[in-house]
């Protein structure tokens, strides 16, 4: 038979009833005890009171030392019980021989003194065990005319039995405590009715497997997961959210503005509205962002952003870009030498002979001087292939694309010369629908090794970059341009990461003129020498 377990709400009732029976029983004691302390002093008090007024009766001190005192003193004895209240009256002699008591069983026995000093004439009073019984008692001194001491009074009276304390003494806060034990009932059972909505009936065992599979699972996907609570706090880190920032320290209830990261990342996580696919860039890497904001029951309790690594597929989805981008720089070649074929096709037609060799001869050299600047300039064939591809593009938009006279590129080594193609493929993409439509219309591109760096410049006539979007334009997504394959605003972030990923760095500089000119430094690893090629030979 499978035992039935506590809910949670259940365990805190039980709980909070077992506590508020213990506070109940504590105050029940310390009653109990105050009880007790007034008494011993209210008491106390009134038999000292008896036992002096006792002690004083001239019948006393005339016959406590007398033979047969017992008779005679019987009288002043009743008569002290009865106007005090005590419970038993005594005399005894000097020598603490009780010969008068208003227990008749007494008379002849020894009193039972304590730590009192009565006989030596000090009176007393205290709480004495008599038979088993507690007692508060009270010795007051017999003087004789001469100053010696004839006997003394005793006074006591017994302790009320726990119960009668309980039910006499207290019986207001009985009533009082039973009103508090109500409430308190109450109070315990609303608490765990509402607890047990809070956690859908669930027992404490169950939400600690839940807590512990929860914590399992943040900490084993790949993606990262970040937790933020309505006052921007940090409440939930997985290890690949801490991977993927970068995060060292402990961040769990910190700000999110205290945080090490960029200025559009923290915005970025402390924002509470949804947000998709969102492309921020973080050291050297590009991360696609996603958030949604969290509620419960209506209330918002902040948000909950993932993130995903994205650098690779970034730069894949870049290379296909470039392809797409040299596919179309193909069609415009494609494009070009058709409308130069039909031209030639036309000069035989009509026969113009002479016009037909100017223009072979001029198309020659167009081609040859450019195809002879890019190729003894830039060593490297990607690149230069990457630059008379440009070229042709640049063209078909009525853009001019030139290589500044100091440029010059070595061949370098193939992952650097991957990495240049797609530098410099995107710095002149951006740079030519830049300067598209602007008089003139001209992008200029520099290259060369500086010391162990290798720098590339490329400079546009467009409308520049103001000075407030210099940062902007490297995160984001930011971008000026249509949807494209990839994304937007993939091309500049991917610059700087792979910058970055090298040890350099990319800066927009001042141009000196109109438009924008964009610096990239990287080092150079270690320059290869460039193969033999058949052919002419460099000038």
């Amino acid at each position: 038979m499978r035992r039935t377990r506590l809910t949670l709400a259940g365990q805190v009732l039980v709980l909070q009833l077992v506590v508020m029976s213990g506070v109940l029983v504590v105050i029940a004691i310390i009653s109990v005890r105050q009880s007790t302390e007034t008494f011993q002093a209210t008491r106390g008090s009134a038999m000292r009171s008896v036992a002096e007024y006792t002690s004083n009766v001239s019948v006393v001190r005339d016959q406590v030392d007398e033979v047969g005192a017992t008779r005679a003193l019987a009288p002043t004895v009743d008569r002290s019980l009865q106007l005090s209240g005590a419970t038993t009256v005594a005399i005894a002699d000097a020598n603490g021989t009780i010969v008068a008591s208003s227990d008749p069983q007494e008379v002849g026995t020894q009193a039972v003194l304590g730590d009192s000093r009565i006989q030596e004439g000090r009176g007393w009073s205290g709480d004495l065990t008599i038979d088993g019984a507690r007692v508060v008692v009270a010795h007051a001194p017999v003087i004789g005319d001469e100053g010696t001491l004839l006997g003394f009074t005793i006074a006591s009276q017994e302790y009320p039995r726990l119960w009668d304390r309980i039910t006499d003494e207290t019986t207001d806060l009985a009533l009082f405590l039973g009103i508090g034990a109500l409430a308190g009932g109450l109070g315990t059972w609303w608490v765990s009715h509402l607890l047990k909505r809070r956690t859908r009936g669930l027992g404490s065992a169950e939400i600690a497997t839940l807590a512990d599979h929860r914590e399992a699972l943040l900490h084993s996907i790949g993606e990262g997961v970040v937790a933020i609570d309505p006052s921007g706090r940090v409440t939930l880190l997985n290890d690949g959210a801490r991977a993927l920032l970068g995060l060292r320290d402990e961040v769990i209830g910190r700000p999110v503005q205290s945080l090490d990261l960029p200025d559009d990342v923290r915005s970025l996580l402390a924002d509470h509205d949804d947000a998709h696919d969102e492309v921020v860039v973080v050291g050297d890497r590009v991360l696609v962002v996603n958030r949604r904001a969290a509620r419960s029951h209506g209330r918002g309790i902040g948000s909950v952003t993932t993130m995903r690594d994205r650098t690779e597929l970034v730069s894949l989805q870049n290379q296909l870009s470039s392809n797409l981008s040299i596919s179309d720089t193909l069609r415009a070649q494609t494009h070009e030498f058709a409308n130069r074929l039909h031209t030639i096709s036309g000069l035989v037609e009509l026969e113009e002979y002479d016009e037909l060799a100017q223009l072979l001869g001029t198309l020659t050299r167009e081609r040859a001087a450019l195809d002879a600047r890019i190729r003894d300039r830039v060593e490297d064939p990607a690149v230069a292939a990457l630059l008379v591809a440009k070229s042709s593009a640049a063209t078909e938009v009525a853009v001019r694309l030139t290589l500044h006279d100091a440029a010059h590129l070595p061949a370098v080594a193939p992952d650097l010369s991957a990495d240049l193609t797609t530098v410099i493929g995107n710095l002149i993409d951006n740079a030519i629908d830049a300067s598209r439509g602007q008089d003139p219309a001209q992008v200029e591109v520099t290259m060369g090794v500086v010391g162990r760096d290798v720098v590339v410049a490329v400079t546009d006539t467009g409308p520049g970059v103001p000075d407030d979007l210099r940062d902007s334009i490297f995160v984001r997504g930011f971008s000026t341009k249509p949807e494209v394959l990839g994304g937007r605003g993939i091309g500049l972030p991917l610059v700087r990461v792979i910058a970055a990923r090298r040890g350099g760095r990319v800066d927009v500089v001042d141009p000196g003129q109109r438009g924008a000119r964009f610096e990239v430094r990287v080092p150079l690893v270690s320059p290869i020498p460039r193969p033999a090629t058949s052919g002419a030979p460099r000038p």
